[in-house]
């Protein structure tokens, strides 16, 4: 009999989970966001910036990669590191990227620099459950859009448990090793992605990337944080046509739009 009952319980299928109940106030307000928020029903390809963007900004994470642009170019073009610190910049607020700036003016090899300034330590970076959700619930295709290496995004998108989650990630070599915010590099990801404009959004946390992104048709949205370099930059003007919507919680702004 024992044996019997064994043999019962091992073959019984496990109970199906059934969600708690929503209390009648939580199921009210998910019916306001589901009435009120912003409209992304028209929206069937998303697109992410990287750094900053999938994970929070104050990590830590591209603090180490700033550093080791900087130390690239303290060996580089032979500079104390100050005055190498100052170069990197110019560089970056005249071509968009440092590298860009190094292949332009100093014939500087992209694999190598792209090596050496990813090099760094991701022990801090882990899943973010609640973002890793709300990125599944997005209908249609997800691509991540960075001016970084795609080895770097794998990195971090492991790291984060979100690999699965996109169809593809489009890096400088995508682009041409023309980066964002200038347009041949949007010009260069609609067509590897085959996206139409006009079903996308693009997702910054650098307000100048948003530009030509808006004037080709795509919403765009500002993921605002305290960095210095997701302001309304150089390179070219910020207008409040530009950016559709703004917010400083990338998961919470997933949660509230019309999908």
């Amino acid at each position: 009999m024992v044996e019997q009952a064994l043999t019962v319980l091992a073959t019984r299928p496990a109970p199906r989970h059934v969600p708690p109940m929503k209390s009648p106030a939580t199921a009210e307000k998910d019916r306001k966001i589901a009435d009120q928020g912003p409209d992304f029903r028209h929206v069937k390809s998303w697109i992410f910036d990287l750094d900053n963007t999938l994970y929070r900004a104050d990590n830590g994470i591209f603090a180490q990669i700033e550093s080791r642009m900087t130390d690239y170019v303290t060996a580089f073009l032979k500079l104390p590191r100050e005055q190498a610190r100052i170069r990197q910049k110019d560089l970056y607020r005249q071509y968009g990227t440092t590298l860009n700036g190094l292949m332009r003016e100093h014939e500087c090899e992209p694999e190598d620099y792209l090596s050496f300034v990813h090099d760094i330590d991701l022990g801090d970076l882990g899943p973010d459950a609640a973002l890793t959700a709300a990125l599944e619930n997005l209908p249609g295709r997800r691509f991540v859009f960075t001016n970084g290496c795609r080895d770097h995004a794998a990195r971090i998108l492991n790291r984060l448990r979100m690999a699965h989650l996109f169809d593809a990630v489009w890096d400088i070599r995508t682009m041409g090793f023309a980066p964002k915010p200038q347009t041949a590099a949007y010009d260069s990801v609609v067509t590897a992605g085959g996206v139409l404009p006009r079903e996308s959004a693009l997702f910054d946390d650098i307000a100048r990337n948003l530009v030509p992104a808006r004037a080709m048709g795509m919403t765009t949205i500002w993921l605002k944080t305290d960095a210095p370099w997701g302001n309304h930059g150089p390179l070219m003007d910020v207008s409040a046509g530009d950016i559709d919507h703004e917010t400083e919680n990338l998961t919470q702004f997933l949660q509230s739009i019309r999908i």
